[in-house]
């Protein structure tokens, strides 16, 4: 595996900006001098796609503050390339490094919806909510010839297992059929990850996601729709998008969402070196103070595992965020009900019958 090292160009379209070492590989290779072209071939950075047979898809989640009991991954690695994504550490699993070849090395689970099926036919399971996304995003653009999360909604609605989703792609209204018919049975949440509403602040943060405007436009599509849907506005990162709060949230009530979360930015892992690498070409001229700012929120670091506290931070500046949060959602009419889900209808057994339901 080829590692290269950061350089001081920024490259516009992506989040990270070099590939750091997989801290797994015993041994790799490091392009040491960028503009040693006679001694390098310069690497692909086309996107392209790993087809894997996964041996399980439905993943128990143990964290206790994430709110989620259960998560399922279609993909691994995302297309989008936010920068300061979770997932980037979990790529290193599969042999590849956190940092470009996250965003460009997708492995693709294909079987993913005869394992599901397989799950829900098993004596064990007892009907619980499973999340789609928990870790990469499941309609990110490759779902789009692949159909993967499409197929997944089906089994749910045909097993009537509820079904949580996060995205911050309107490919999600491509399945509007399915999910409303979740909807009316009390089987779906959806929820968009909204960051902030500056484009120009989301090209270089998310550079390969939907607008802002679109984001909300899925929100409002649903929710007139009949869709129960809410927003993640997360990660909030101190001098970055922290001070966008409030329009928001503001303009995700008034798209028709009924709930609205919060994180705040945590670089645990080889996201560190990838963020602070990013924040240094992308915004040269407050880097430090975003950098320390992110610390005050983690006890002088820019990661806390401490569970209920690693999500929200602590400190002042966390404190502050958090108040301003509770302030915003009251406001605006969010989070005053709570998410219940139907999981009495659940059915084992049954023969497919997507064409009888539409």
């Amino acid at each position: 595996m080829i590692n290269q090292i950061a350089n001081d160009r920024y490259e516009q379209g992506r989040g990270a900006q070099y590939n750091p070492k997989n801290r797994f590989l015993k041994g790799a290779y490091v392009q040491e001098h960028v503009e040693g072209i006679d001694d390098w071939e310069e690497e692909d950075r086309k996107t392209q796609y790993i087809f894997d047979r996964s041996k399980t898809i439905v993943n128990k989640v143990d964290s206790p503050d994430v709110g989620m009991a259960y998560s399922l991954n279609p993909y691994q690695g995302c297309e989008h390339g936010c920068v300061y994504c979770y997932a980037r550490n979990s790529h290193e699993y599969w042999g590849y490094s956190a940092g470009l070849d996250f965003e460009s090395r997708i492995v693709v689970k294909r079987n993913a919806p005869m394992l599901l099926r397989e799950f829900f036919n098993k004596k064990s399971w007892v009907p619980t909510p499973i999340s789609l996304s928990g870790n990469t995003d499941c309609y990110q653009p490759i779902e789009r010839k692949m159909k993967i999360t499409r197929a997944l909604l089906e089994i749910c609605l045909e097993y009537r297992n509820p079904v949580g989703i996060l995205s911050k792609n309107v490919m999600v209204l491509r399945d509007l059929d399915i999910i409303q018919e979740l909807a009316k049975l009390n089987l779906v949440r959806v929820f968009s990850s909204i960051t902030s509403l500056d484009e120009d602040l989301r090209l270089k943060l998310e550079p390969r996601t939907a607008t802002y405007k679109n984001r909300l436009k899925v929100v409002e599509t649903l929710s007139k729709a009949g869709v129960p849907t809410g927003i993640m506005n997360a990660p909030l990162i101190p001098g970055l998008n922290d001070m966008h709060m409030h329009d928001v949230l503001k303009a995700a009530s008034e798209a028709g969402a009924k709930w609205a979360g919060y994180t705040v930015v945590r670089l645990n892992g080889a996201i560190g070196g990838i963020f602070k690498d990013w924040l240094e070409k992308a915004f040269p001229d407050r880097a430090a103070k975003v950098w320390n700012q992110i610390c005050e929120c983690h006890e002088g670091n820019v990661n806390d595992s401490r569970w209920g506290n690693r999500m929200i931070g602590d400190g002042k500046f966390a404190q502050l965020i958090k108040d301003q949060f509770t302030l915003y959602t009251k406001k605006y009419g969010l989070n005053e009900t709570q998410m219940e889900w139907n999981t009495s209808d659940f059915r084992r057994g049954v023969k497919k019958r997507q064409l009888e339901l539409f």
